[in-house]
């Protein structure tokens, strides 16, 4: 999924930003608020991972901007303050999780993907597809017990069509799901990981709409 890295603090995003693409997110990076606002103008996120304390204002100021428009991207606030009142303050102000640094890479990533499932109507972290079990919590699939190996990307792609289920999803969509900012796009990247799911997991997993893009029936 793809998803807004809002952190000012070099060292801490440089390792959120490695792990988080480790596990086949596109995320884009942040560093002020200013950047966070056009990042989220030009780009559809499934999260956001918010920090408060940035150099040209507080984080809750763009959250309180988000809910106001009318902007329901699920965000966690991730922040070295950890006194109740702030946790209550940034819960009021629209943030749908809240997580206090130092935190541990593996859980933050999880709380996002939970957030996401929620967000699509879809919390539970297991479904079926056809003859297949999808494990969404631990990005795993199985066929009758035999676990179906993916890439991050395939998982990426899959996951991204497995959320708006039974709805077409244009190809700019897909691409807007895989890649972040500074990732160059392959022309025929969503043709290419499409194709490779199909072969693994059937012909009639993915179903094409000409001229319209991909579901998940």
């Amino acid at each position: 999924m793809r998803v807004l890295l809002v952190e000012d603090e070099a060292d801490i995003a440089d390792a959120l930003l490695r792990f988080l693409r480790a596990q086949g997110h596109a995320v884009d990076h942040a560093a002020d608020l200013e950047t966070a606002r056009t990042s989220i103008a030009v780009a559809d996120h499934r999260a956001i991972l918010l920090d408060l304390a940035l150099p040209d204002g507080s984080g809750l100021d763009l959250l309180r901007d988000l809910r106001r428009g009318g902007n329901r991207v699920p965000v966690l606030i991730a922040t070295a303050r950890d006194r109740i009142s702030d946790r209550i303050a940034g819960l009021d102000a629209g943030a749908d999780d809240y997580v206090v640094k130092p935190y541990d890479l593996a859980e933050v990533e999880a709380r996002l993907r939970a957030l996401a499932r929620r967000a699509s109507g879809d919390p539970a972290p297991e479904s079926r597809v056809g003859g297949l079990t999808v494990d969404r919590a631990g990005a795993r699939m199985f066929r009758d017990g035999s676990e179906i190996r993916l890439t991050s990307r395939e998982w990426a792609l899959f996951d991204a069509l497995l959320s708006a289920r039974g709805r077409v999803l244009s190809k700019q969509v897909l691409e807007e799901r895989l890649y972040a900012f500074d990732n160059a796009i392959e022309g025929n990247a969503v043709e290419v990981y499409v194709s490779r799911l199909r072969t693994k997991l059937g012909a009639d997993a993915i179903q094409t709409r000409r001229g319209l893009g991909y579901l998940i029936p």
